[in-house]
């Protein structure tokens, strides 16, 4: 087997033993689910925003919810903020790049929403500012 391709594969094997060892993570993610349930429950939505490939993830994840995930079940209402090119690259224009999701969070929010915000580096400047919103 290719020595590369193994170590890879063993890395991504290491991320998630980790993520299991640490119950403080384990916390985060059952809170995190709580507090989505809650929202879903109560007639809200998820809305998923990042950058490039946690674009992608955030993508990836609103569809698993208005999608098929695990069971057959009804379309929860989630969306990803950035799928509107027409909006994303309009605002950034007319104002800035950093702005885009705050502002659709601003028209397209509601009280009791959760906001998924994807960060590699957790700097993102349009990520923290919808947070802001």
């Amino acid at each position: 087997m290719n020595q590369k391709i193994a170590d890879r594969i063993n890395a991504s094997i290491a991320v998630k033993q980790n993520l299991l060892a640490d119950e403080k993570i384990i916390a985060t993610i059952t809170e995190s689910v709580a507090v989505i349930v809650h929202a879903f429950n109560n007639g809200n939505k998820v809305l998923f925003c990042g950058n490039g490939g946690s674009a992608a993830d955030a993508q990836h994840l609103a569809a698993e919810f208005s999608g098929r995930f695990y069971i057959d079940r009804d379309a929860l209402p989630a969306e990803a903020l950035h799928c509107n090119t027409s909006y994303l690259t309009a605002v950034a224009n007319d104002y800035n790049f950093n702005l885009i999701y705050s502002r659709l969070i601003k028209g397209l929010g509601k009280k009791g929403d959760v906001l998924v915000g994807l960060s590699t580096s957790g700097n993102s400047a349009n990520i923290i500012n919808a947070f802001e919103t």
